[in-house]
């Protein structure tokens, strides 16, 4: 499979990811990807993360993927990264990260570039991850390369059961997806989206969903608080459950058929509990907005 845009989409997509890899980076430095050609010698460098701070301290990052035997890989490595750093005049920081099939991959003799990748250098064995439980979410991305077929469907669900918000849940899912794909390229994507459970995982289990519905019920909570009346906190946290769950349905709505009109969001709004659970349900088989229509009309 062809992993290496993979894994730099990847870094980008996820802020943190390389300062979990790198040691010394920060979390909060921020990159832009290129893979220039060191014209001397007509070297492609793989993977340049070029820092946008202009603090020299904040180093470039020389990223590689490489996952078959090469036995000049280390010597055409340091070769492509010191021409680069001489051709581009470079006057800041520099580390390296390798990603590595596993520790018995043939890539020649390190003993030249033993202090260098010592210091400077992260080699990360996607082997190694096979194994081990993912610490991050960032790693457990990574570690969807080299599990097993079970593995990976299990790391899948977890990832998207985890997502903290709609934005990030609709992230892992595309990149998921992506690395299905390429895994297993006999899958279409509805068969995919069925493995991952997407048409029965209960989207009321996911962070953002909670974070949402509980901020529906505070506000609710101080609404009874303030009138004084305890059937004034039962109606607020009633009224504030529904108003949550009413915003959720909206943004998944507009997510999945695009902008609604206001006729419909404000038929959403007026649904009660137990119908936006039907419509929760019922809207991850929409295709079209004719489908929300005729969801609704059978409702009034």
């Amino acid at each position: 499979m062809k992993t290496d845009k993979w894994f730099y989409e990847l870094f980008l997509s996820q802020p943190g990811m390389m300062a979990e890899l790198v040691p010394g980076i920060e979390p909060e430095w921020e990159f832009v990807y290129s893979a220039p050609v060191v014209k001397e010698k007509e070297f492609r460098l793989d993977g340049v993360f070029m820092p946008v701070s202009e603090d020299p301290l904040v180093p470039i990052i020389f990223a590689e993927a490489q996952m078959q035997a090469d036995e000049q890989f280390y010597g055409r490595y340091f070769a492509q990264l010191f021409v680069y750093l001489y051709q581009y005049r470079v006057s800041r920081d520099w580390r390296g990260l390798m990603i590595l099939q596993s520790r018995e991959q043939r890539l020649g003799n390190d003993l030249p570039y033993r202090d260098l990748l010592a210091q400077r250098v992260t080699r990360l064995y996607l082997s190694d991850l096979r194994t081990g439980e993912a610490s991050s979410p960032n790693l457990a991305l990574l570690q969807l390369l080299v599990a097993d077929k079970n593995k990976t469907l299990e790391l899948s669900k977890g990832l998207l059961r985890s997502a903290p918000t709609d934005n990030e849940f609709q992230r892992r899912l595309s990149l998921i997806e992506t690395i299905l794909a390429n895994k297993f390229p006999d899958l279409t994507k509805e068969i995919i989206m069925q493995m991952l459970d997407l048409k029965q995982m209960d989207i009321t289990k996911s962070l953002f969903y909670q974070e949402i519905i509980q901020e529906g019920l505070e506000e609710g909570r101080q609404r009874g608080l303030e009138e004084g009346r305890q059937e004034g906190i039962q109606e607020g946290l009633e009224e504030g459950r529904q108003e949550g769950e009413a915003n959720l349905i909206v943004r998944l709505l507009t997510r999945r058929l695009g902008e609604l009109s206001n006729e419909q969001i404000g038929q959403i709004r007026e649904l009660a509990v137990p119908q936006l659970e039907e419509l929760g349900e019922a809207l991850l088989d929409f295709t079209t907005m004719a489908d929300l229509e005729q969801f609704l009309a059978n409702l009034y």
